[in-house]
């Protein structure tokens, strides 16, 4: 009896990205998105007057958009390995007695502390679209029946640049409607867009440190 072999499919293959470029991820149909890191807000220790001006300016900034946004939350364990091994080197190369006492016992307590509790640590991100003409770009009508030269991916280079110009207009209103509602955002250049699609994709290389996380705003 014949046997099927299941060939193992890669992350890429499951991942509807073409191509991160100058800080822009480009789909497979060519669409264009950029991923602003946002900061977090402790809304429950603001005053009454404090949250209800949060509240209205988050509305304003909703309402003051004409395109669509979509809000994501990264959550994972806290790692605190790297942090214990800091502490482990630094009671290595303590000459007091009692402070490299004082150090293990802090370790032990730290170490406990975190088995027994769940320590979850957040991540915000608001990914900003842009969608192309429908007959605009190297995928439109009179792109293809006149010949426009195009490169090796599909996007024309000066198209490429006037619509990420408009992508980064629409990525900047919203780094500027967040700040009203006291929120900080910062777009991710291409380098940190690649480490958060691999860390997505390996939770397992995160873990154990394999990769770190883009900088925080």
């Amino acid at each position: 009896m014949a046997t099927t072999q299941t060939k193992a499919k890669s992350s890429q293959e499951f991942v509807a990205v073409k191509e991160i470029r100058d800080g822009v991820i480009i789909l497979e149909d060519n669409q264009m998105r950029m991923a602003l890191m946002a900061s977090s807000l402790n809304f429950a220790l603001k005053s009454a007057d404090e949250q209800e001006a949060i509240i209205t300016q988050y509305q304003d900034f909703l309402n003051s958009l004409d395109f669509s946004l979509q809000f994501f939350i990264e959550s994972r364990h806290l790692n605190i390995e790297p942090y214990l091994d800091s502490l482990r080197e630094a009671e290595k190369k303590q000459t007091n007695e009692l402070l490299k006492i004082q150090g293990r016992e802090y370790v032990e307590f730290v170490k406990n502390f975190v088995s027994l509790t769940q320590i979850v640590s957040k991540t915000f991100y608001v990914i900003v679209p842009f969608s192309l003409p429908v007959f605009g770009g190297t995928a439109g009508i009179f792109a293809k029946f006149f010949g426009k030269k195009k490169e090796k991916n599909g996007l024309e280079e000066n198209n490429f640049e006037e619509h990420k110009s408009q992508l980064t207009q629409r990525a900047d209103a919203v780094i500027q409607g967040l700040a009203r509602a006291g929120v900080r955002a910062v777009a991710l250049n291409t380098e940190e867009l690649i480490e958060l699609f691999y860390n997505l994709y390996n939770p397992g290389e995160l873990a154990k440190g394999g990769m770190a996380k883009p900088a925080a705003v």
